[in-house]
């Protein structure tokens, strides 16, 4: 029996509706708060190795053609502030018998595609890191649990993750629960996240913005980089041109 799919755009004008209403209710219970932008961010680019950004791989994801430049933007506006850049893939060494390095999560998903040194497990060349960024292996959908993300963080004097990449249902998700846990303020950009299910991307920025952490729009985040590097050049500190941590007021 076939069936009949919803159109994406249709998903996301159902589910915008649904959420103005929600959104009052949260914030008169006090939910929504603003984590706001810290003074030391990092950029935290999730899972945009080949197997999620190119077509023709199960783990596929839609909308790399607002991502790919969004976080090409974004990485032109941190390295020159000299913020730290962090790319995460998945992959895996061995996944049968006692030495499986990815515990029993290949019975649920075909991770047989994300073999430890292939192309497929590769950050997207069009992103690539550039020469002392940091690339993590990890063997689950947070970028924290069990790698040392969260110690080269704090040793770098990080207070901020501006958080992109796939999937928003999973491990983007699961990364900015961990964040805001480790002590670190979550700032996830609109644009350039991504999944591969219509309305996921909208149900998980939603529940994020109400619970976990701020989503911002691109543009947003660029002006705040962009403030940091050119106070930079300027040579100024944190203390001598503090930066707004709130929206600006309509």
């Amino acid at each position: 029996m076939s069936v009949e799919r919803t159109p994406a755009n249709e998903v996301e004008q159902a589910l915008e509706k649904v959420f103005a209403a929600d959104s009052e209710l949260y914030r008169g219970r006090g939910f929504m708060r603003r984590v706001g932008f810290g003074e030391r961010p990092a950029l935290l680019n999730i899972d945009l190795a080949n197997a999620w950004t190119r077509p023709g791989h199960p783990f596929s994801c839609g909308g790399m053609d607002v991502i790919i430049p969004g976080v090409q933007r974004l990485l032109a506006a941190a390295r020159p502030a000299g913020i730290p850049v962090v790319y995460t893939t998945t992959a895996y060494a061995v996944t049968d018998g006692p030495s499986t390095d990815m515990g029993i999560w290949h019975r649920k998903i075909p991770l047989e595609e994300l073999r430890l040194g292939t192309d497929a497990v590769a950050i997207d060349e069009r992103i690539a890191p550039e020469p002392g960024e940091q690339v993590i292996v990890k063997k689950a959908a947070s970028a924290f649990h069990g790698t040392y993300l969260s110690g080269f963080l704090k040793a770098a004097g990080v207070d901020t993750v501006v958080v992109t990449g796939v999937t928003m249902a999973g491990c983007v998700r699961h990364s900015v629960e961990d964040a805001i846990a480790e002590g670190f303020r979550p700032i996830v950009v609109r644009e350039c996240v991504g999944d591969r299910v219509a309305g996921v991307v909208e149900w998980n920025l939603f529940d994020i913005e109400a619970k976990f952490g701020d989503v911002e729009p691109l543009e947003r985040v660029l002006e705040y980089l962009e403030g940091l590097a050119r106070r930079s050049r300027e040579g100024r500190t944190p203390a001598e041109a503090p930066l707004r941590t709130e929206p600006a007021s309509s």
